[in-house]
């Protein structure tokens, strides 16, 4: 049962200024794994944060750091949680998390299906 849905869209010039502007955003915001990728990865990846967000319903638990978004061998991504925020989609009884991701004319964006198993 779909449980929560999100989307989120970003301008990568934008994106790419804000960072330029306040580059402790990117502490705030990633990884040590994603700060290693390109600017639009980036704004994809922060689109993705944003749409789990709203997949979860709010932020409340929720911390940017973590929250990684991975790739599958095939190129697929895919969420890493730890911490509280592990614990909040634990605790929402989200057992699947469905992600894409695209970048293309200067935006950045992000779709996220939060999905429970119900018991039979």
């Amino acid at each position: 049962m779909i449980i929560g849905t999100g989307i989120d869209l970003v301008d990568v010039a934008r994106f790419e200024r804000s960072v330029a502007r306040t580059p402790r955003l990117l502490e705030r915001l990633f990884t040590p794994a994603e700060r290693m990728l390109k600017t639009r990865s980036l704004a994809a990846r922060y689109a993705a944060k944003e749409a789990l967000i709203k997949a979860l319903g709010g932020s409340d638990g929720v911390y940017w750091t973590e929250i990684e978004i991975a790739s599958e061998e095939s190129g697929r991504p895919h969420f890493v949680l730890t911490g509280s925020t592990a614990t909040v989609v634990t605790e929402r009884g989200i057992n699947a998390l469905h992600l894409t991701m695209s970048h293309d004319a200067g935006l950045a964006i992000a779709y996220v299906i939060a999905e429970r198993a119900d018991a039979e």
